[in-house]
Parts: structure tokens; sequence; C-alpha cells
């Protein structure tokens, strides 16, 4: 299994279909907000475990495309509003300037309300050979991961941690399952339910995903206190400056790895019974995910 060819022809795929799905119209300053934190690049993750997920379970990439591209939407409202001076209050971001220091603070709200809005009328308008019923399915899931029972809550709980010297591994572990392991989960989910995915095929690929969101986590803690600014992409260090709770911060680096190493085991432990030769590009992505600090 070629991963690297695999990377670059699902990533090519996924940034035409958000290049079309989201064009320069009026008013165009929004759009065009909205395009550039879309298509700023990144490794499109989460589009492509979707897919991964939907042809797994029999599927054809085309039926999870429309899907892919929403959760990637989300994704990137979320990063806009967590670069907010409100918020996270950063300057970078996959090595260009936040959206709010080129676009201002209000219209960088806007471009974010404007994307999770948009990945909702896609996702229902644009999925084809599906049934409705899976859709509808598929569109509670999406919903549910970015409310208070997800996103939201990670966020909310994040911010109240943030200089808490009492943060324990517990309320960490709630911070990243639900504001960053709950998306890449509903990528896979989502995958899964719109590829035709029976209730078991489902469920396990939904432990799998919750294993490789928290992994993302770790490895994103780890990157952190290892990783340059201009390796990154983003500000290096800024999670210690903040005093805000981390894993290396918890745990120790060492300890970080080995956790993220025991993430890594399960979440390939829960691909067993799938067709391995299907399942080989969630596995390439589980590696991809556990060693980005190689």
């Amino acid at each position: 299994f070629n991963f690297k060819s695999y990377m670059i022809s699902k990533a090519n795929s996924v940034n035409s279909a958000l290049d079309d799905a989201v064009s320069v119209r009026d008013p165009p300053m929004i759009h065009e907000a909205m395009r550039y934190s879309l298509l700023a690049g990144g490794k499109r993750v989460r589009p492509m475990l979707c897919i991964a997920a939907c042809e797994l379970v029999g599927g054809h990439q085309s039926a999870a495309m429309p899907a892919a591209c929403a959760v990637e939407m989300i994704h990137t409202m979320s990063l806009i509003h967590d670069d907010l001076p409100c918020m996270d209050n950063d300057d970078f971001r996959r090595g260009k300037h936040t959206n709010h220091k080129v676009y201002g603070e209000d219209v960088a709200v806007l471009a974010g309300d404007s994307l999770l809005a948009f990945a909702f009328y896609y996702i229902t308008t644009a999925t084809t050979g599906v049934s409705p019923s899976r859709i509808l399915s598929a569109v509670g899931e999406l919903a549910k991961s970015i409310g208070t029972e997800g996103l939201v809550a990670g966020q909310v709980v994040d911010i109240i941690s943030t200089g808490n010297s009492n943060v324990g591994l517990d309320q960490l572990e709630f911070i990243h399952i639900h504001k960053t392991a709950v998306l890449l989960e509903a990528s896979v989910v989502l995958g899964a339910i719109l590829g035709g995915g029976n209730r078991e095929e489902v469920e396990k690929l939904r432990k799998f995903a919750r294993c490789i969101g928290l992994l993302f986590q770790v490895v994103d803690d780890i990157l952190d206190v290892t990783k340059s600014s201009q390796e990154l992409g983003k500000t290096a260090g800024k999670d210690l400056v903040v005093d805000k709770a981390t894993y290396p911060k918890l745990l120790g680096l060492e300890k970080s790895r080995e956790f993220a190493e025991t993430l890594n085991k399960e979440a390939k432990e829960s691909l067993l019974g799938f067709d391995h030769i299907k399942a080989a590009p969630l596995i390439a992505l589980t590696n991809y995910i556990a060693y980005r600090d190689n």
C-alpha cells in the first residue's frame, strides 16, 4: 500500500471538491474569507478518514465526498474561531496569517459561522446515491459532534481550565475527547454510515475513531513542545506560555509518547475483522497521526 500516493490522490480530490463547493459570489468578501482558511492547505486528515471508512464498508468515494467536505468546513470553522483574540489569540495557522489578521475579527467570526451553516446545507443537497435515512443519520451525528456534547463542550472546559494548576488527567481527557477527538470520530462514523455499513461495523469504527482522535491530540501536545513554529506552521510553545494543561505537562514527554503508542495499538485492534486490504488506508492514517513527531 502506497500511503503517500493515497494521501496525494485523496487530498487532491477533496481540495477540488472544496474549491467547487465554496465559490466566490455576492457578497465577495465573506466568500473570500471562507475560502482563505478552507483552502489554506492542511493534510485533509478528516476528509480522508471519512472516505476511507466509506470504502472500508463497501461504499464508493462519491457517497462520502460531500460529508468529507462538510467535516473539513466545520473543522476550518473551529480553527478560525479558535484563533480569535477572545479564544487562543493566534496570529498564524498553517504557515499563514490567521483569518482575523487578514479580514478582521468581525468577518472572521462570520466566515466561521457561514462555513458551519453551509456544511449542513452541502451534505444534505450534494450527497447522491445514499438513502435519505442514512443522510439524516449522518447529519445527526455531525450536529451532535459540534454542540454541547462535542466540540463546544471541549472548548468551554478548555477555556475555564487554562491557568488552573489543579487540572487532572480526567479533565484533560474530557477536553481532548470533546474538542478534538469528536470531530475525527464523526468523520469516520459519517463515512461508515454513508458507505452502507451495518450497526456493528459503524460501532467498531466509532471505537477506532475515538482512539485515533485522542491520539491526534496527544501527539499535538507533544509537537507543541518539541517542534518549532516554522515546522508546525503555527505558534509553538503557546500552551506552555498560557499555562494550558497538556499531556507532556501532566505526564511528562516520555509517558505521553507511551500513551500515544497504547492508543495507536488499540486503534489498530479495533480494525480486526475488516478486510485487511481495505483497512490499509485507515491503518496508514493511524500511523501518520501517531508518528508526526518523528
